[in-house]
């Protein structure tokens, strides 16, 4: 097994469910339930394909004799007829009408589409639950006050909670995107070598509404809605385009995520989990890497990147298909849900055990409060009687002998003694500290969690409690 290239998405991120969503094993099942579902299809419009045929496809569907279809390859050449030759080994009876009046295409892309509804239905679940995860850590930390910032620059306050509402927000945007998508998944059906349906025209002997209603028992017997419209050879490539930008939306919520963590990291006010053996450095042992969100960020810089191999192969179809996009599909569409399936892990591993520090938060904001509480020193002044444009002017000059104190020499920020000794403000330094309470300056943050969580986020997890409980498992 050392001697040959191995997936890090299969061997380091992804999860056991999605990669077996897109394994050989679920794939060459997918085919076989897909020929049952046309041999039904056509047995009940009439065509000469019996029960007991169907009943013969229905015993081997599971039973898939790979070797069998391996040699067989190597002799044709040609995955799918490999695969119907292999199928009817088994399956004696049946063998002449399998993939009756089908292209490799009908396997090949009704599969294509039926996994990847499975694994947006992954997605959606894991999304799910990281979004209930953040809601209880945004309640959890609705009224802590932390200093926010602009540019990473000191601005006015907010709270714990409310920079969470941030991070859930994106994700419900992202759960909407892929709720949409999923709704608008349709197979392709049996449309023939360029999509107009002309070798089921022959068999059904010109009976338009029979071949419409192929189509039609495909979707249903398979679990979907219907078929697409119209196609060439294949689905329109803009399916997968669609697809791949959801999960790049994805993926750009939890890189901003990640990196919001990481700077919290770097200024000590909250960590990602770190275990009691875990090693940060090989050289520095004091070291707490916030090696989870650099991953998650590394993952998500490969998904956003992934997304561009199905424009590409969508604006680059010839009239009704060239197998250009074959390639490429094999590994964008997988690799992409591979990817994202191991950001979820990260980004619901990591919120279950974020680690706030008050005290660092409390001190950082106690050191800039002072410049913040500067509009409402002076309006406290004004309402005793001082002018208000001197006092915006002193309060300038002030700020800037302070920041200077601070930047310059290192000192602590002494903004508040400075007002208290001029006479302008006649206001004492007791009367100055009451003003520093952090929770005067952070406005409506623990409201506005409180109703974004009751209006928002509720509703969201209780039409999907079915999916809560999952828990998530990181490899390395």
């Amino acid at each position: 097994m050392y001697d040959r290239y191995q997936s890090p998405l299969s061997e380091r991120y992804a999860s056991k469910e999605m990669q077996y969503i897109f394994s050989p094993d679920k794939k060459f099942r997918t085919w076989r339930r897909l020929w049952i579902a046309l041999a039904e299809a056509e047995h009940e419009l009439g065509l000469p394909v019996t029960e007991e045929q169907i009943e013969e496809l229905k015993a081997h569907k599971d039973d898939i004799n790979y070797e069998v279809a391996r040699q067989r390859e190597k002799e044709v050449r040609h995955d799918v007829m490999s695969h119907v030759y292999a199928y009817g080994v088994q399956c004696p009876k049946a063998k002449g009408i399998i993939h009756l009046g089908a292209t490799s295409c009908y396997v090949g892309d009704n599969t294509d589409i039926i996994l990847m509804t499975e694994a947006l239905r992954l997605v959606k679940k894991k999304l799910v639950n990281v979004i209930g995860e953040l809601a209880k850590f945004a309640d959890q930390y609705k009224a802590q006050p932390t200093l926010a910032f602009t540019h990473f620059q000191p601005a006015q306050p907010t709270t714990v909670g409310k920079r969470a509402t941030l991070w859930l927000q994106d994700l419900t945007m992202d759960l909407q995107d892929v709720e949409y998508v999923l709704s608008t998944m349709k197979l392709l059906g049996s449309k023939g070598t360029t999509g107009t349906q002309a070798s089921f025209l022959e068999l059904f002997d010109g009976d338009h509404e029979k071949v419409k209603q192929v189509d039609q028992k495909i979707a249903e017997k398979m679990g979907f809605s219907g078929c697409y419209a119209v196609s060439g050879q294949t689905y329109s490539r803009k399916v997968d385009s669609r697809v791949l930008n959801v999960l790049a939306g994805i993926a750009q919520s939890a890189h901003k995520f990640s990196t919001d963590i990481r700077l919290l990291q770097h200024l000590k006010e909250v960590e990602e989990p770190f275990e009691k053996s875990q090693i940060g450095s090989s050289a520095m042992a004091y070291k707490r890497n916030p090696m989870r969100s650099e991953r998650m960020a590394s993952l998500a810089d490969y998904v956003m990147a992934d997304a561009m191999n199905p424009m590409l192969v969508a604006s680059t179809q010839w009239f009704e298909r060239t197998l250009d996009d074959s390639a490429n599909k094999r590994l964008s569409i997988p690799e992409g849900f591979l990817a994202v399936d191991g950001i979820l892990d990260l980004y619901l591993n990591v919120v279950d055990g974020l680690v706030v520090y008050p005290k660092v938060i409390e001190k950082r904001l106690m050191s800039e409060l002072p410049f913040m509480a500067t509009e409402n020193i002076m309006m406290d002044a004004v309402k005793a009687g001082g002018d208000r444009q001197e006092l915006h002017e002193r309060i300038r000059t002030l700020s800037m002998e302070a920041g200077r104190n601070v930047k310059e020499f290192g000192r602590e920020n002494n903004l508040l003694e400075l007002i208290a000794a001029d006479p302008a403000f006649n206001m004492s330094l007791e009367d100055l500290k009451k003003a520093m309470e952090p929770s005067r300056y952070v406005g409506r943050s623990k409201e506005q969690v409180e109703e974004f969580l009751a209006e928002v986020v509720d509703p969201i997890l209780e039409e999907n409690k079915d999916l809560l409980g999952v828990k998530a498992e990181i490899n390395v």
